[in-house]
């Protein structure tokens, strides 16, 4: 029996679970519908054969750029065209965003993530991102930007400047997402990803549950992610914070245990991914929030606020995974 004294690593007995890029939905539909004891046999298995158990990646996460988009998504307060959207601000300057990124770094982040309420960057604002990633890199830090669409040429100034992640999420299914968003398509979401990963930027793209999707649709959004030519190397997964004011404001609550079925679906059909447990989690129990970790979360987005939205007290986190016996090591995928 391990006596505590060092880190516990995966197990050598555990085979490695086969890469694969075909799943269906009836496929993941059938492991969303197994027995909860098996299901979470199966995705521990599955993540202890690729990743430390007790490890957990630390991001954090900064709005660089609030409000004023053009895009109607049902969920975001940042939307222009909702009731009480949340008031347009400028482009944050550099040296205000290296002051939160090294506040980011003493308090154990090792990526720093920012986020632009845009369609898609302008070229002078773009540079001032640009300038943002170097100053981040300079900390030492890996850098994550979402800032909406992307040509094949803005993914290369992004890249020239070393960012390491792209973030664009795919949201839902292909056939619920129009119930959503009507301002682009998915298939724009699927350039972008292709131009980031065709300028060699790793990959953050996951999705959001509780939108007033079908099992069908939670299993068509983990589809789309999993049958990806590359999976992503982060796969957020977000309960949806119920924001007053949106399309979405009075959505149903979802059941703790399916959002956790859907964490475990994304560890399962994505081995290798870091698959995180993003937005919501102030409204989750320890209790929800450890069964996801079993279930294959191992990242978190870490301080007392997501881009818009309040995310649990840096004290609630570190007791709780001083609790489990969980470090944070800074690897990353």
């Amino acid at each position: 029996m391990p006596d505590g004294s060092s880190p516990v690593t995966r197990s050598s007995s555990v085979s490695l679970p086969e890469i694969r890029h075909d799943w269906t939905v009836p496929e993941i539909q059938a492991l969303l519908d197994l027995p909860f004891p098996e299901l979470m046999f199966r995705a521990q298995a599955t993540h202890r054969a690729q990743f430390d158990p007790t490890d957990m990646q630390i991001s954090t996460l900064l709005s660089i750029k609030t409000g004023g988009c053009p895009e109607d998504c049902a969920y975001c307060p940042q939307s222009a065209l909702h009731e009480k959207s949340v008031k347009a601000e400028r482009l944050m300057a550099v040296d205000a965003v290296l002051t939160e990124a090294r506040k980011a770094k003493d308090a154990g982040a090792s990526r720093f993530c920012m986020g632009a309420a845009w369609r898609s960057p302008k070229d002078h604002d773009l540079e001032t991102v640009c300038a943002m990633i170097e100053g981040v890199k300079g900390l030492g830090l890996e850098t994550c930007v979402t800032l909406g669409m992307l040509d094949a040429g803005q993914a290369g100034k992004l890249r020239d400047a070393g960012l390491d992640y792209y973030n664009h999420n795919l949201d839902t299914s292909p056939e619920y997402y129009g119930d959503i968003i009507t301002t682009r398509t998915y298939q724009d979401r699927l350039d972008t990803l292709s131009n980031v990963r065709d300028a060699g930027i790793n990959v953050c793209c996951g999705g959001i549950v509780g939108m007033g999707e079908n099992e069908t649709d939670r299993a068509g959004l983990i589809a789309a992610l999993a049958t990806l030519p590359t999976h992503p190397e982060s796969v957020p997964i977000n309960l949806l914070v119920r924001v007053k004011g949106t399309p979405l404001g009075e959505s149903e609550e979802v059941d703790p245990l399916d959002f956790v079925r859907m964490i475990a679906a994304a560890r399962i059909t994505m081995p290798k991914s870091r698959v995180r447990l993003a937005a919501g989690r102030e409204d989750m129990s320890d209790e929800t929030q450890v069964l996801c970790f079993l279930a294959g979360a191992n990242s978190i987005f870490y301080g007392e606020r997501l881009l818009t939205t309040p995310n649990p007290q840096a004290s609630r986190d570190r007791k709780l995974l001083d609790k489990l016996g969980m470090h944070t090591t800074g690897i990353s995928v």
